[in-house]
């Protein structure tokens, strides 16, 4: 007679996923854990990592063309994945003139999230045949995503997936040598020399004397005529431009 198993033990042992579609009421759940998920990815590799805000990820709740999913063990989320079929937002990272030259009709996955303890145990084999199956069902030809260059791990279990680096742009930078924000003092040519006596501003040197000391205004020199003296300001008066040829 074989042994078998109990089935209580069975049920035990075996863990189900699910997958479903996010509701508001998981938002503040699913964000706590894209933080876990992400804490210990974004020390190692670049900062530019989703998710990138909260208030970014609660504003993709209500795109339309932005499918969120959750996937559970027992209730509790293991996984989660979020993808675009339009290239949306004022921050997105894609030209989609470049998939369409190429005959690529791209389904973008904008985040696949597995909870640590859940790590090599199929759920991201699961999400990932998931997406799969939505980009077959939408009529996508193509899985596109971005992951940092120095994620080792995440790249190796991509590579293992058929993915392959696309030839578009990548990170460059530049060091810039570091510089106080103000200049240092520099030197100015000094005053040009005058004549002695002439003075930069004010009254003329005959005019400061009797009625300007006692704060008066000075008489105007008059001529032999009995007229004020005037300094007369010449200027040419411009020609009237042409008419404009009809």
């Amino acid at each position: 007679m074989s042994e078998t198993k109990p089935a209580s033990r069975k049920k035990k042992d075996t863990l189900e996923v699910r997958v479903r579609r996010i509701h508001r009421r998981d938002l503040n759940r699913a964000w706590e854990f894209l933080k876990l998920v992400f804490r210990d990815v974004n020390r190692e590799t670049v900062e530019y990592q989703r998710p990138r805000s909260k208030r970014r990820f609660l504003e993709v709740y209500s795109s339309e063309w932005i499918e969120q999913l959750v996937y559970e063990v027992d209730g509790e989320i293991v996984g989660y994945s979020e993808c675009a079929f339009e290239a949306t937002g004022d921050d997105n990272w894609v030209n989609p003139r470049w998939f369409e030259k190429r005959g690529m009709r791209p389904l973008f996955v904008e985040e696949l999230a597995v909870h640590p303890d859940y790590q090599g145990r199929g759920v991201g084999s699961f999400i990932m045949e998931q997406l799969q199956h939505l980009a077959r069902t939408r009529g996508c030809t193509h899985l596109v995503l971005e992951v940092a260059e120095n994620n080792e791990s995440a790249l190796s279990w991509y590579r293992a997936r058929n993915f392959y680096k696309l030839d578009a742009a990548i990170f460059l930078a530049q060091k810039v040598p570091g510089e106080p924000d103000l200049l240092p003092p520099r030197r100015i040519k000094p005053r040009p020399a005058r004549p002695e006596g002439t003075p930069t501003t004010g009254l003329m040197p005959e005019e400061v004397s009797g009625p300007a000391l006692l704060g008066k205004k000075p008489r105007a020199k008059r001529t032999a005529s009995g007229g004020a003296r005037r300094k007369v300001a010449i200027a040419p008066v411009p020609e009237a431009p042409e008419p404009d040829a009809e």
